[in-house]
């Protein structure tokens, strides 16, 4: 993890080879709330994007670096101590050494982002 202590998942389930759906908790109290915006935080579009990273690399079982990045739409704010939980639907396809997400994050029914992303696995 990136950020420690930024996130908690509550839960990860497989629904089909490619579809997984996770349900993630946001620690309102981490520093980069303090910062990004004093008394009114709202959630970076880069800590999203980092989430989905993690996540996919989890399921992957792989480590990752971003390829290729489009339709990258910020739909909502997130404000983490009105809707700290959040889910990531992501389709995940593996072609070769690249690794393919199409990624609809929500709290509650909103729609907060939505991406499509090629990852390249590489070797530590």
């Amino acid at each position: 993890m990136l950020l420690k202590d930024f996130y908690t998942i509550n839960s990860l389930k497989q629904a089909s080879p490619q579809q997984h759906e996770a349900f993630v908790l946001v620690n309102e109290n981490h520093e980069i709330f303090k910062g990004h915006f004093p008394g009114n935080p709202i959630m970076p579009g880069v800590c999203m994007m980092q989430i989905i990273k993690e996540l996919t690399e989890g399921i992957t079982k792989s480590d990752l670096v971003v390829q290729s990045l489009s339709n990258v739409k910020f739909m909502a704010l997130i404000n983490p101590f009105a809707t700290p939980e959040l889910r990531f639907d992501l389709d995940i396809t593996e072609d070769g050494d690249l690794i393919k997400v199409k990624n609809t994050s929500c709290f509650n029914e909103t729609v907060a982002l939505k991406l499509s992303i090629v990852y390249k696995k590489i070797s530590l």
